[in-house]
Parts: structure tokens; sequence; C-alpha cells
């Protein structure tokens, strides 16, 4: 799986102009699921999202996770996470999860980083979605498992 995580003070989601989700402080999360990927990766990366120290300590410095912070998530699905863009010049996704299993471990990762202690909000899978946020910093971290 991979995952986009970026530090915002605030970040919403919505579908048909109304807002379905948000967070803040914390971190807007954009997840992909690959093929071969399953359960175990998913709550790998959740625990990797919750407890990588991006948030700032007393002295400035990124020594302060998601749970340190008590902050919160946004959680989106981002197929396009997947995009293959070694030939030509439109991206290719077939390395992405297909969609039913894509879905679920979108899901699973939610789950698994809310039981992590982490109050979380997602989007819609599938749905073409309005992601607003301020990033923080900017501090944007793209991880993988």
């Amino acid at each position: 799986m991979r995952a986009v995580l970026q530090r915002v003070s605030h970040a919403t989601v919505s579908v048909d102009d109304t807002v379905i989700g948000s967070s803040g402080p914390g971190l807007l999360i954009l997840v992909c699921a690959m093929h071969g990927d399953d359960d175990i990766q998913a709550r790998k990366l959740a625990e990797k999202a919750a407890k990588l120290r991006v948030f700032k300590d007393d002295a400035g410095k990124m020594n302060r996770s998601l749970l340190d912070i008590g902050g919160s998530a946004l959680v989106i699905s981002q197929f396009t996470l997947a995009a293959d863009t070694t030939s030509g010049n439109r991206p290719g996704f077939s390395t992405a999860a297909p969609p039913d299993q894509g879905e679920h471990l979108y899901k699973e990762f939610a789950t698994h980083l809310a039981a992590q202690g982490v109050a979380v909000e997602t989007g819609q899978f599938g749905a073409d979605m309005a992601v607003e946020l301020v990033n923080d910093g900017p501090v944007t971290i793209w991880i993988e498992n």
C-alpha cells in the first residue's frame, strides 16, 4: 500500500458540494491499495501513519506523532498514487488493486488507524471528491510497505 501524508491545520472532503468529512489539526492521508496488498499491509501502514513523527515538539523539531498531539486524520482513497509514468505521457494504473479489493483495504486502513486512537473521518470510495486543505509547514511525506 502507498500513502501520502500531509500535515494539515484543517482539511475537508466534499461530494456533490456537501462536506462528508473533515480533520485538523492532524493529517490528510491519501491511500492507495496495490495489487498483492492485504490486511497486514493496511494495518502496518496505519500504524506507521499514526506513529510517524512529523509534528513539532517544543523545540520546533519534528519529534511528535499524530498520537502524541491527539490529532485527527482525514483518509481519502486515491488510486492515482499507483500511476506508472515510465512510458509515454498518459499514466497507467494497472498496478492499483481492483476496486473491490481497494475499497476493502482503504476501509481496513481507516479502521486500523482509528484502533490506534486517532479520530478518523473518510471520503467516499470511488466518488468524485473535492478535497480542501491547509497544509501546515508544508509537510508532505510519501510512505509505502
